[in-house]
C-alpha cells in the first residue's frame, strides 16, 4: 500500500528563493527515484517561509531509501544550511475510505 509522506521545512527569511529555486532544480530527480509516485509543493498563505512537500511513495521503505541517498549525495545538508529549524517528517497510511 502506498504512503504519503509530508516533509514540513521552514526556510531562513534570506534563503527562501533560493530554497524555491532548489527544489525546483532537484524535485525532478525526487519524481524519478524509484517508488516514487508523486510530489507537490505547498507553500503556507499565512507564513511563506513555511512549505510542505507532500509526497506519495510505493511504501515507506521507498522513502526511507530515497532519504538515504539524497543524505549520502549532501543534498540534505545543502537544504539544511537553507532551514530555520530542523524539517519535520510524518508518514501516513493511505486509506480507501
Amino acid at each position: 500500500m502506498s504512503v504519503t509522506v509530508l516533509l514540513e521545512v521552514l526556510s531562513k527569511p534570506e534563503s527562501i528563493d533560493e530554497l524555491k529555486q532548489t527544489l525546483k532544480a532537484i524535485l525532478p530527480d525526487t519524481r524519478g527515484y524509484d517508488g516514487c509516485i508523486s510530489v507537490q509543493v505547498v507553500i503556507n498563505q499565512d507564513d511563506p517561509l513555511n512549505l510542505i512537500l507532500n509526497e506519495t511513495w510505493g511504501s515507506r521503505a521507498h522513502y526511507e531509501k530515497y532519504f538515504a541517498w539524497r543524505a549520502e549525495t549532501g543534498g540534505l545538508d545543502a537544504l539544511g544550511k537553507m532551514l530555520s529549524a530542523s524539517p519535520s517528517v510524518r508518514y501516513f497510511d493511505n486509506q480507501d475510505i
